[in-house]
């Protein structure tokens, strides 16, 4: 890698271990998984023991292992915390991405050292959007801040020019939060599970009625928080120039081939502008090469959207399902008895399954028993009509194809044979970094015809390592006969050396009393004389948290709600803070100041113009007030 470069990673998500392996076989730079507690994903946690496995994998292509442990913190927990780290520290994790600020000192009580000296990255639950808040971040020692989903190219640049030494991710791909990440507690409030500790039950993606101040019904029964997911598959080299150094792919829920499809797409891209740009190079090791063409429209979807990366669009709701649609794949061209035939240029397979909407507008789906070309003819026949556009949930073909191994990552490395006064040398020399030469004495035996076919071919046989050998050379004075089997032998034995080489510089987890009492310096004259946010959004659930913030001359005036009073019947409080606004997206922004009947996103009438305050009611009568903020552009949902 030159010095001049900047290194670029692709980070993909691992729900288990198998997840993770794939991950970087189909192209990951670094990987995040969730450990055993304390991640914001409770439902997607993993044992240190398999994580260890993963950083072993991992660290032979030179790529990174993040563990989350991102939520906040109760102080009954810390301990468990700080053990937790060491224990990840210890099995060879590079990274935390952690979100509670009692990392940002020392657990005081239990053992001298502390914390362990690993790096800490800023969770996007930190609600990372200023300039402001990444240099306070990086002031205090964050590595890596991963940014919100909200802002804009101009937003990033912005912070890449104010903070240039931190790297920052940015989320590329998969589901979005319709709160500001780390600003949401309408899961806390309303169903008592907390989003900022890994229990989300998902309060967006929920059906709502929109009632106006006179309690008139403008839309009835629609999923009004739900938004469609990222894709900035076309948006990378905008990214980079902006400042991003690492790219996040969302999926810690979802299966292996989503991460082996989306990772490879991803792969593919950032390699393309790479081979443009040479400023720009990978932080880890290794080609991938496919059995598959990726193709994210087969992997789970709710619609696609840049979401805000170049301001505000209308393209982010998708109020009709909060549920994969999957690929568009036609249209229902004709029902005949217990047949359904479609105009499509796809090929059917028998189980597919498709789904359309029906009349009220609601996603159903339906199950292929039979195909034959474009005559489909389901187990139970559905309520579907002439012209009922169709999408294809479930691939069967697809599925089947995903399943089987689908990629396999090898590292280039070049031989070099050449002769010595006491025999041969047998130079490797690899795209890692890795150099390893040995002398092997022998006697020089003249060839009778060219030997370089032989050599390279036997010396070209790496077998199971993560090597592909590229080319072989070789520095005669005149043709050396060499059997085939002593080269084996020599290749068997550099090959060795090569493997201790690779363990020998990884990083060797160890301990010691004391040895990290300076480690993480708390520059606090530094710092601004104030955070921006000083209520219960600073999310502080532990004394240590809180004693930081006064440390930074923050006053915590709240705490977090999953501390506080029971907030049952508390009116006003901020359960969500979002850039998505119900009322542009339906065609009533104030700003853009719509005429009586302007069209919705989805080509509907709003009819007239709608009067404040605005409700949403659930199915089970509970209602919410939201709060527009236009000068901010920004939209609250309020407890009534």
């Amino acid at each position: 890698m030159k010095s001049d470069s900047n290194p670029i990673e692709l980070l993909s998500p691992a729900r288990d271990l198998v997840c993770g392996l794939e991950a970087i076989d189909h192209g990951a730079d670094a990987v995040y998984i969730g450990a055993s507690h304390f991640g914001a994903r409770s439902v997607a946690c993993n044992s240190t023991k398999d994580i260890g496995i993963l950083c072993d994998y991992a660290h032979r292509y030179g790529a990174k292992v993040y563990a989350a442990v991102n939520t906040i913190l109760y102080d009954t927990e810390l301990e468990d915390c700080r053990r937790l780290a060491w224990e990840l520290y210890d099995v060879g994790v590079d990274a935390l991405i952690v979100q509670d600020m009692s990392f940002c000192t020392f657990i005081p009580g239990v053992r001298e050292a502390g914390m362990p000296p690993i790096p800490l990255h800023a969770s996007t639950q930190m609600d990372n959007r200023t300039p402001e808040k990444v240099a306070l971040l990086a002031e205090l020692g964050f590595e890596q801040v991963v940014l919100a989903r909200e802002l804009s190219l101009k937003q990033i640049s912005r912070i890449h020019k104010t903070v240039p030494d931190v790297r920052l991710e940015a989320f590329v791909h998969g589901a979005l939060c319709v709160s500001y990440s780390g600003q949401c507690y309408a899961s806390q409030f309303c169903f008592d599970r907390s989003a900022n500790r890994g229990r989300c039950a998902q309060f967006c993606r929920l059906p709502f009625t929109l009632l106006d101040a006179g309690g008139k019904t403008l839309i009835g029964d629609k999923y009004l928080l739900s938004l469609r997911d990222t894709n900035r598959l076309e948006n990378l080299e905008e990214m980079l120039d902006a400042g991003v150094s690492s790219f996040k792919i969302e999926g810690r829920l979802k299966d292996v081939a989503y991460v082996k499809n989306v990772t490879a797409a991803y792969r593919q891209a950032l390699d393309a502008i790479m081979k443009r740009r040479p400023e720009f190079v990978r932080s880890s090791f290794g080609t991938s090469d496919y059995t598959f063409q990726p193709d994210l429209s087969r992997s789970f979807s709710r619609g696609s959207t840049d979401y805000f990366l170049h301001g505000r669009t209308d393209d982010l709701a998708s109020p009709d399902t909060p549920k994969s649609r999957g690929r568009e794949v036609g249209h229902v061209k004709e029902v005949r008895g217990g047949c359904i035939i479609v105009s499509s240029s796809e090929v059917f397979t028998n189980g597919d399954g498709l789904c359309y909407f029906d009349t009220e507008g609601r996603l159903q789906g339906f199950r292929v028993n039979r195909a034959e070309g474009n005559h489909l003819y389901p187990a139970v026949m559905p309520d579907i009509r002439k012209g009922d556009r169709l999408w294809r949930s479930l691939d069967q073909q697809w599925e089947r194809l995903m399943s089987g191994r689908t990629a396999e990552r090898r590292i280039a490395t070049r031989f070099t044979l050449q002769e010595t006064e006491q025999g041969f040398r047998l130079l490797f020399e690899a795209d890692d970094g890795i150099i390893c030469s040995k002398d092997f004495p022998a006697e020089h035996q003249p060839a009778r015809t060219d030997q370089t076919n032989s050599i390279s071919d036997v010396l070209g046989k790496l077998g199971d390592t993560p090597y592909v050998c590229t080319d072989v050379m070789t520095a005669f004075s005149q043709p050396w006969f060499i059997p085939r089997s002593t080269l084996a032998d020599w290749r068997r034995e550099v090959m060795a050396e090569v493997e201790k080489m690779v363990k020998s510089r990884k990083r060797e987890p160890s301990f010691t009393a004391g040895n990290t009492s300076a480690f993480r310096s708390q520059a606090c004259s530094a710092l601004p004389d104030a955070i921006p946010f000083k209520d219960f959004r600073l999310n502080v659930s532990n004394l240590m948290a809180e004693q930081f913030y006064n440390s930074v001359k923050c006053k915590v005036t709240e705490p977090a709600l999953e501390v506080a009073t029971p907030s049952a019947g508390k009116a006003g409080l901020p359960l969500m803070t979002c850039r998505f606004c119900i009322r542009h997206a339906w065609g009533q922004c104030k700003k853009e100041k719509p005429a009586t009947g302007s069209k919705a996103t989805d080509g509907r009438q709003t009819g007239d113009t709608w009067q404040d305050p605005l409700f949403l009611v659930m199915g089970d009568g509970r209602r919410f007030r939201l709060h527009f903020d236009c000068k901010k552009c920004e939209m609250t949902v309020l407890s009534v």
